[in-house]
């Protein structure tokens, strides 16, 4: 028996049913490659599903958390706070959109921000609604799955959820919906289904993560600020996936041209260590009163000291060009393979930045989804050595995240992976 099968049954008999794997058990990685415990090496096109922009292993990364290790690893920053959680707060609130007074709270994962900025938003509106979007993902917790816009596997058999969580339509023009519908249905709930004074918070990813790679408009991002400004609603981007110069800037909303009123933001952060953060007004991050918000791990010592050297490597190394690069190549490169012919498979092209994706249809005419296609490409790149994702709520759509720190070499190789992928899955099912 092969060491990854015998780690295969020993997770089926130890791990919950519920945590989805792979067949992938790393042994080690570095930058953009990853190798399993077979001693297969892979060029990894997942990054942790967006954390590890800086690569796997970035020497600066390592570096600041050994030091950081040998002061301390732990101390609880509601006991003995540090100059580390204070810092990296300053360098958030000059980082994030907007010219106003900010604050920062630092907290583990992704959906530990976004419920407390919800709780902010409560807090500072004294409004309890929210609305989220359709294809959206804010989490796996109970608020989180309700903000959620994908059923299954993240809200199915899972019961009730929390009250006043209201879904409008994300613009998807592929899907049929037009930034104009997006807009004036999200009125009509205003005005027919929720009393805008109850809206304390509209949340919003500007490129949907689990939901396809969808690209908000940022003409539509900006009508949104006008609509929160009208009503007095508290306006949230959740920067998880999008932030940390995956889209060619700092934050995706960077490139609308208006801020959002609070920030969520985690996965590349702090570079493979655990770290999110919420950042934005003043008023309403300090809503909550004092032990209102916070964790015991909140602001880890190592993950803080992670992510200052996630920030000085942004800038030193030009991440956000890189990312604006790395993306125009990937672009490029699945276009010409669309327009090919026999690739009436691929429906759909789009990304922004190095946040990539391809959405697999059964044809054009329809644009019916090809689930099975898709997740055939994704079996036929793993077997040839390039680790990638699916997504979108119909299941039918490859996202394509690599570190942006990847070499141009191996990003011509994954893309070379990638081509072959498609091809050899396309003809199987002709077959």
């Amino acid at each position: 028996m092969t060491q990854t099968a015998q780690l295969a049954s020993r997770k089926s008999d130890a791990v919950a049913r519920g945590v989805a794997t792979r067949g992938i058990y790393a042994t080690r990685a570095e930058n953009a490659e990853l190798w399993d415990a077979e001693g297969r090496r892979f060029l990894d096109f997942a990054a942790g599903i967006a954390v590890n922009n800086t690569g796997h292993r970035h020497p600066r990364v390592m570096a600041a958390v050994a030091t950081q290790a040998q002061a301390f690893t732990h101390t609880c920053f509601h006991v003995a706070p540090y100059e580390g959680y204070i810092a990296l707060a300053e360098r958030l609130n000059a980082a994030t959109p907007g010219d106003f007074p900010k604050k920062t709270m630092l907290v583990t994962t992704g959906a530990e921000a976004v419920e407390n900025a919800v709780k902010m938003a409560r807090a500072h509106t004294g409004r309890s609604g929210v609305i989220a979007f359709s294809g959206a993902f804010h989490g796996r917790t109970l608020l989180g799955m309700a903000l959620t816009g994908k059923v299954a596997p993240y809200k199915k058999g899972f019961g009730a959820m929390p009250p006043e969580i209201v879904h409008a339509p994300f613009p998807n023009e592929f899907h049929g919906v037009t930034e104009a519908d997006a807009i004036a249905h999200l009125e009509r709930l205003l005005a027919s289904s929720v009393d805008p004074e109850r809206v304390a918070a509209i949340i919003i990813e500007p490129v949907q993560g689990e939901g396809g790679f969808n690209i908000a408009p940022f003409s539509f991002l900006r009508a949104l600020r006008e609509i929160c400004d009208r009503h007095g609603i508290v306006l949230i981007a959740d920067e998880v996936q999008a932030g940390m110069a995956r889209t060619g800037r700092i934050f995706g909303f960077d490139h609308s041209g208006v801020a959002p009123d609070l920030v969520t933001m985690a996965k590349g952060l702090a570079g493979g260590f655990p770290l999110s953060a919420v950042t934005g007004r003043a008023e309403i991050v300090d809503a909550p009163g004092p032990g209102g918000i916070g964790g015991t791990y909140a602001g880890n010592p190592l993950a803080v000291a992670a992510a200052h050297a996630v920030l000085d490597v942004i800038a030193d190394e030009d991440l956000c060009a890189r990312a604006s690069e790395i993306g125009e190549v990937i672009r490029a490169r699945l276009t010409q393979i669309a327009d090919r012919q026999g690739m009436e498979c691929i429906g759909a092209v789009r990304g922004l930045g190095a946040m990539n994706a391809l959405e697999l249809v059964t044809d054009r005419a329809t644009n019916a989804p090809d689930a099975a296609l898709t997740a055939a490409i994704v079996a036929e790149a793993e077997a040839r050595g390039l680790i990638l994702l699916s997504c979108g709520t119909r299941y039918n759509v490859i996202r394509l995240l690599p570190p942006l720190t990847i070499p141009m070499p191996q990003l011509q190789e994954a893309l070379d992976i990638l081509e072959a992928s498609i091809e050899a899955a396309a003809m199987k099912r002709a077959a």
